[in-house]
């Protein structure tokens, strides 16, 4: 049974006043710093540092976003079969002991790709039972109503940091070895530990009863015919089974799941695109990139206006159909004017990515059962971030193949589809979102009752 929403002030920006959400919220948004220092200053280390060739660039992207496709799944069983905020402390933990032992290799001169691959790959791990954990926890931490202010504040900070952190990461490039500039994000992980430690609200241990739908009999063991916690394997099943049914939460993955490939395929070579095709330096590559990310900023301030003015389900196909032909501006990106291609087209797809995020993120909080809702989400997340390590690998290889700027053209071009298929799917025929399936007992509606 899940812990009873702390109270909270009375409507109209009431979470800035609910202590919980706010130590949530501080420890998440200084974690979600050190994350976009990481972010530019990973690549850098790889193009820069250690010279690496295109496809060692596109596997390091990649490396982070493979455990996704190894325990994204299980890892949904395992959020809701435990309390989320012990796991989201071990994940803390483990990011910042790996983080940090990158600038102490560097210091002692043994720092080579293999660690970069290892420290990705691990940091994934961790990465992916804290965002299934940490979606899950959100709903225990405030009521309802207050999923979309929680939501749009989250991925707003986090849209701030992504604008402060390269910029801060090619600042500290410069001023230092690039493998020093992971100190930082070594150090948020620690103060996103201390601010969930702080939190008041706490999660009971999950009854065994709760494990799959309510009253829904457990498996016998043995000849006593007594129960015992159903397996994993049908648990994930479960939730499969449950995105599968339901065309919202159907359509709601395969688009992403596309934009992720061609997207992410992009930004894995935007580094080098930016270093060895525009002849950038890396303080330049830095700032640069946290310009474009204001474009996250103003995406997470319009989701919420934009969903009331014309509707939510308009607004999550309608963000990704008319900003992904912006992205078509990148390619033509040169050196002094030239860069405001890259910014223009980056901005507006941005824009498009945090009003769609926002969005679902609170759209499913509110639609899915609590009980599966750990499952659902890494069933979701188990296709859409399952494709970004295939998509950071393509990127990889059309650029040593193609060359940095023609790879960029065609992975963008190959953007335009997800909002084809959004425009295309029942969200079209809808104004709003619905909160709950269309059926009872929290079951999905099957696509002809849509």
């Amino acid at each position: 049974m899940r812990s009873a929403p702390q109270p909270t002030a009375p409507r109209g920006g009431r979470l800035l006043r609910h202590r919980d959400f706010l130590l949530l919220w501080a420890g998440q948004s200084t974690s979600d710093v050190g994350t976009a220092v990481s972010t530019i200053v990973l690549p850098l280390i790889a193009v820069v540092y250690l010279h690496a060739t295109p496809l060692e660039v596109g596997a390091l992207a990649a490396a982070e976003w493979v455990p996704w496709l190894l325990i994204g799944l299980p890892a949904g069983v395992w959020v809701d079969r435990s309390r989320c905020r012990p796991l989201m402390l071990a994940c803390d933990a483990a990011r910042a002991l790996l983080i940090a032992s990158v600038p102490v290799a560097a210091a002692l001169n043994r720092l080579g790709i293999a660690q970069l691959f290892i420290v990705a790959f691990l940091t994934g791990i961790a990465t992916v039972i804290f965002q299934v954990a940490y979606l899950a926890y959100l709903p225990s931490l405030v009521e309802r109503d207050d999923l979309v202010e929680g939501n749009a504040k989250l991925q707003g900070s986090g849209a701030v940091a992504a604008v402060v952190g390269p910029g801060l990461g090619g600042v500290l490039v410069q001023a230092f070895r690039a493998p020093f500039a992971l100190i930082v994000d070594a150090a948020s992980y620690v103060v996103s530990a201390a601010a969930l430690l702080a939190i008041r609200a706490r999660e009971p241990a999950r009854e065994p009863g709760e494990l799959g739908e309510p009253g829904e009999p457990r498996e016998p063991d043995g000849p006593d015919g007594l129960g015992e916690p159903r397996s994993v394997r049908r648990e994930i099943g479960e939730g499969g089974r449950y995105v599968a049914a339901d065309p919202i939460l159907r359509v709601l993955t395969i688009a992403p799941a596309l934009c992720n490939f061609f997207f992410t395929g992009f930004e894995a070579i935007a580094v080098l695109f930016l270093v060895r095709s525009v002849h950038l330096a890396p303080s330049s590559v830095g700032l640069l990139m946290g310009v474009v990310s204001l474009g996250s900023v103003l995406g997470a301030a319009l989701a919420r206006p934009v969903g009331r003015r014309i509707g939510t389900s308009r607004a999550v196909w309608m963000a990704m159909l008319v900003t992904a032909p912006f992205g078509l501006l990148i390619p033509l990106t040169t050196r002094g004017p030239g860069l405001g291609f890259f910014v223009a087209g980056n901005v507006v797809l941005f824009v498009g990515i945090l009003v769609y995020n926002v969005t679902v993120s609170s759209f499913r909080q509110a639609y899915c059962p609590p009980h599966i809702l750990g499952r659902v989400v890494a069933s979701m997340r188990f296709v859409l971030f399952g494709t970004i390590p295939l998509g950071a690998l393509a990127g990889g290889a059309l650029a040593a193949a193609l060359g940095a700027r023609t790879a960029t053209l065609v992975l963008l071009a190959g953007n335009l589809l997800p909002g084809l298929v959004l425009a295309a799917s029942p969200l079209r025929r809808m104004r709003d979102l619905p909160d709950r399936p269309a059926t009872p007992a929290g079951r999905p509606a099957p696509m002809a009752h849509t």
